[in-house]
């Protein structure tokens, strides 16, 4: 089976995976994942080809969603400290300045409500009670603005990356 499909098992990942690389690891990965499904007595599979183009197809949604959440990996918490840090050579305060510039953009583009509660958390350092009773919403609406920003900052900060 696996010499019969492999040509096209292997073209429909790559068609799919942005790297010829994830196309062979996702490739091998459908067949161990077929193997573990035909091993035991009585789990006879009717038709393998369809199940192999199912598990492959699966697959490159889950390899799909895994990029999507690693391409999202900017962390604008480890980012702020970073920022604020003043000593290093002049390349190093020309990169805080340019991600200075890139941070203080993403907010200009923030919901107003978001971009309020960002900076009375992060600039002005209250607490989502704080936050709450200037903007006369509950906390877990204070939550929900902050987990919005984040999201939509690290959206916009991951292009740079």
């Amino acid at each position: 089976m696996f010499v019969t499909h492999q040509a096209a098992l292997a073209g429909f990942f790559r068609r799919r995976a942005a790297h010829a690389w994830d196309a062979q690891d996702l490739a091998q990965e459908v067949y161990l994942r077929l193997l573990r499904a035909d091993g035991g007595e009585g789990s006879h599979i009717a038709n393998p080809e369809a199940y192999l183009f199912t598990v492959a197809s699966n697959l490159a949604k889950e390899h799909a969603v895994l990029q999507r959440r690693h391409a999202l990996g900017v962390d604008i918490a480890q980012l702020l400290p970073e920022l604020e840090a003043p000593q290093g050579s002049a390349e190093d305060e020309a990169e805080r300045d340019f991600r200075r510039q890139r941070l203080a953009a993403m907010l200009d583009r923030l919901p107003p409500r978001c971009k309020a509660v960002m900076l009375m958390q992060y600039r002005d350092g209250m607490s989502y009670e704080e936050i709450a009773g200037q903007l006369g919403v509950s906390t877990h609406m204070v939550k929900k603005y902050v987990v919005k920003a984040l999201a939509l900052c690290r959206r916009g900060l991951a292009r740079y990356e």
